[in-house]
């Protein structure tokens, strides 16, 4: 088991942990080390046990603060998720009536058989 060496409160100490949690260790070391300066820097020289129960609670209630913003945060999210999905959204497309196709086609077909009489017409007067 690995030896850490923490400060906390301007006193250091050695701590032993798991192989491989000594980053979590540190950085739980520098959570209560600011937290136990700020009572430092604010009250002054306070007994150990004191200054580590004070910091210890100054944590605690911002985990306990942060765990009902989580708790609340997912229970919106269950919330949300349990809210149906929105019917879909019916689109009508409009539809070109038969007789107007049909009208369109034999314009098409009378157009083009006046550009024929043109050309024929401009052929012949080339010739």
């Amino acid at each position: 088991m690995p030896n850490v060496e923490i400060e906390i409160g301007g006193r250091t100490y050695e701590v032993a942990c798991k192989q491989g949690e000594e980053s979590y260790l540190q950085a739980a070391a520098k959570a209560l080390n600011t937290e136990a300066s700020a009572l430092v820097s604010q009250i002054g020289r306070l007994p150990e046990a004191r200054m580590l129960l004070m910091a210890g609670l100054m944590l605690a209630d911002r985990t306990v603060s942060l765990q009902e913003r989580v708790s609340a945060a997912e229970a919106r999210l269950a919330e949300l998720e349990n809210i149906p999905a929105p019917k879909p959204e019916r689109v009508e497309v409009p539809v070109i009536p038969r007789a107007v196709t049909d009208s369109l086609a034999e314009l098409a077909a009378r157009t083009e058989a006046l550009a024929e009489q043109v050309d024929e017409k401009l052929r012949s007067e080339e010739t």
